[in-house]
């Protein structure tokens, strides 16, 4: 393989999204994704029919959270994956559904569910403490996997954005998690500690958005009134080996099957 294309998008609940039609196994179908990070899958393996937990051509992993009916994270791969690693070595969010990751080859690859938060309250203190420990161990697998002469993704939903450029609203959205200063400031130690880089915003340095995810409410997803939440963080070396990205939009409402869009980017391996 010289290339591998991964994708990924919160898809609010797998069940749903895979009654709809369309819905997640006609993408699932269509698409020539070589790795596809789920978040907010929401189910156990038992609930899920075999056409979903078992499709043909790809292998599954599937990380749920104790808690039934949240988080849960998900890695569908064509190739079988060599390890496994469920969650970050931090005990409170060890089998919370939140983080799942795969070697591939070369290449690892990570589903994250960063947790939401709601200001002022314990949401957001379970977000804040998450963070806390989350940017130490991005830190110190980078070394690891550098050290192994491999790289790493990490797909998923970070449950913050940026910069103004991430998100239409962005002066009404000060005070709300998902935009503090303090959020935004813990994405640059991620970028700038922990070196990281934000592979859509290197493609796209000069856009507004692009965004990925769209409330129900109102008419945001008409107007593209959104949020580009979800993230490609990758290692330096893999980061270069970028060939394309893009966010899969829906044409229209009716094709919507989330409320987040795929995103999707093509990696040169060597």
């Amino acid at each position: 393989m010289q290339q591998m294309t991964i994708s990924s998008i919160n898809v609010n609940g797998l069940r749903a999204a895979a009654k709809k039609d369309p819905g997640f196994l006609q993408w699932l179908a269509a698409t020539d994704a070589d790795v596809v990070c789920l978040q907010e899958v929401r189910a156990e393996p038992e609930q899920l029919p075999a056409g979903v937990v078992a499709p043909e051509g790809w292998h599954v992993v599937l990380a749920p959270a104790a808690a039934r009916g949240r988080a849960g994270v998900a890695v569908f791969s064509r190739a079988e994956p060599e390890a496994v690693r469920v969650g970050f070595g931090e005990a409170e969010f060890e089998d919370s559904g939140r983080y799942v990751e795969v070697d591939l080859g070369p290449v690892s690859v990570a589903s994250l569910y960063l947790p939401s938060g709601e200001v002022g309250t314990e949401r957001q203190e379970e977000k804040e403490r998450f963070m806390e420990a989350f940017l130490p161990f991005l830190v110190k697998r980078r070394m690891e996997v550098e050290a192994q002469g491999r790289d790493l993704v990490v797909c998923g939903d970070w449950n913050i954005a940026h910069r103004e450029a991430d998100l239409k609203n962005w002066r009404g959205n000060l005070k709300n998690s998902g935009f503090l200063p303090m959020e935004r400031a813990w994405l640059d130690r991620v970028l700038d500690e922990a070196g990281y880089v934000d592979v859509v915003r290197g493609l796209y340095p000069d856009q507004e958005g692009p965004y990925s995810w769209w409330s129900y409410r109102g008419r945001a997803f008409d107007n593209d009134t959104g949020w580009r939440i979800d993230y490609h963080m990758a290692t330096p070396g893999l980061a270069e080996r970028v060939v394309e990205g893009r966010v899969e939009r829906y044409r229209d409402r009716a094709e919507r099957w989330s409320d987040h869009a795929p995103v999707t980017v093509r990696y040169r391996l060597v």
